[in-house]
């Protein structure tokens, strides 16, 4: 098992009338957060909010490409981006203790906290396709290309998390600084992560290990 420093490139925020950061998605243009009462599109490069869309939000945000995807109030939102309409939802399957969410060809990832659990879900029934097994508090999930990651949040210690998606198998750890906690995860599809801060109001950029 690979273990290494987290290599923090950058931190987005605080931003205006958000205390907490709680789920973290990417579009493949913005990095979207849940502060709450809202989801908010921050621009990677200025690092300044460029809209809101009001839902319950939180816990995790995810992408397709198209959609958003929001956990709030025991429910999966599926949300146009430009309109903020929901167009669907499903009941999140841990209810209230649900934290990360992800897309991954055509399903949701969705971390469960006290858990410890992944629960792969089908998005348009919310039926339990599979669940796998971490030996911490699990926050964001994230898909890397074929690299299925989760963060964790224990003893207000973080980690991001390289799993086997099959087993669930540890294959890869990045350990964060004291105090730099991760509440939600996604990647920009290349060389980095956008880890959530949670109370800090902060998103922190955090560089992809290398691989040899």
């Amino acid at each position: 098992m690979k273990n290494s420093k987290a290599d923090i490139i950058r931190e987005y925020g605080p931003f205006p009338d958000a205390s907490s950061v709680h789920g973290v998605g990417f579009d493949g243009q913005n990095v979207w957060f849940a502060s709450g009462e809202q989801i908010n599109a921050v621009d990677p490069q200025s690092g300044e909010v460029q809209r809101a869309i009001k839902a319950p939000a939180y816990a995790g945000t995810a992408s397709d490409g198209k959609h958003l995807f929001q956990i709030g109030e025991g429910m999966i939102r599926k949300i146009d981006p430009h309109t903020g309409e929901v167009l669907s939802a499903i009941p999140s399957p841990g209810g209230a203790g649900d934290s990360g969410l992800a897309w991954a060809e055509g399903t949701l990832w969705v971390g469960q906290y006290h858990e410890r659990k992944i629960r792969q879900v089908d998005p348009e029934t919310g039926a339990v396709l599979r669940t796998l097994e971490s030996s911490r508090f699990v926050t964001g999930v994230t898909w890397l290309g074929d690299e299925l990651w989760h963060g964790t949040w224990e003893d207000d210690q973080s980690d991001l998390r390289h799993i086997d998606p099959q087993t669930g198998e540890l294959l890869e750890q990045v350990d964060m600084p004291p105090g730099a906690t991760v509440s939600g995860l996604d990647n920009n599809g290349r060389d980095q992560f956008f880890c959530g801060g949670g109370t800090s109001g902060k998103i922190r950029a955090v560089r992809r290990p290398a691989r040899s």
